[in-house]
């Protein structure tokens, strides 16, 4: 008998270029499953990406993210197991952390813990790492905790700052590294961590 799918949440706020790569990556996987994509914006390009590959979606507003039951409610209709933020911008709430021990990962587009932290996010990140004249860059897959950025780090990878980068060029650079190495690290994670 096969052993059952292992179904992700991927958290998303934006383009969802991930959450794309995520999907596609584990579209076919005997194990893992991109089972439903949760967005806080109503407009973000995501929804539609999810909805052409024939992902469910959910969208969390300012005041369902506070009615704590709904949202467990939902996930656990789902059957997930494990999440993936992927370009999510607000706090993870105590009670899904709770809920997800240890089963929640975060791409971060910096070499943490430098440039992370609340408000750290997007070209925000790209720009810093420009201003503070650092000549490396690159991402980290980690753990999330209660606090913004702080969790395990699962992975590392690094790529150069080229002296005539702008927080643009090397924000390509760091996506670059984000789609060829999240989803086997989440499958990694996934297969040792979180399943059965």
């Amino acid at each position: 008998m096969a052993e059952p799918l292992i179904r992700l949440a991927v958290w998303a706020s934006g383009q969802g270029t991930n959450a794309e790569n995520l999907i596609r990556y584990f579209k076919s996987h005997p194990r893992i499953r991109v089972a439903l994509v949760v967005c806080n914006k109503p407009e973000a390009p995501v929804l539609a990406k999810a909805s052409s590959l024939k992902v469910p979606t959910m969208l969390v507003g300012k005041e369902s993210w506070r009615q704590e039951q709904d949202i467990l409610n939902q996930l656990q209709a789902f059957q997930i197991d494990a999440m993936v933020l992927a370009g999510f911008l607000w706090r993870i709430p105590e009670y899904l952390l709770q809920a997800y021990p240890n089963r929640i990962v975060n791409v971060h587009p910096s070499l943490l813990p430098e440039f992370g932290g609340k408000g750290m996010y997007g070209e925000r990140v790209h720009q810093a790492v420009l201003e503070s004249g650092r000549t490396e860059s690159g991402i980290t897959i980690h753990l999330v905790n209660d606090s913004y950025d702080e969790g395990t780090a699962l992975a590392t990878f690094r790529c150069p700052v080229k002296p005539n980068d702008t927080a643009h060029t090397l924000a390509e650079r760091i996506h670059t590294l984000e789609q060829a190495h999240l989803p086997p690290i989440v499958e990694q994670w996934v297969l040792t961590e979180v399943g059965p």
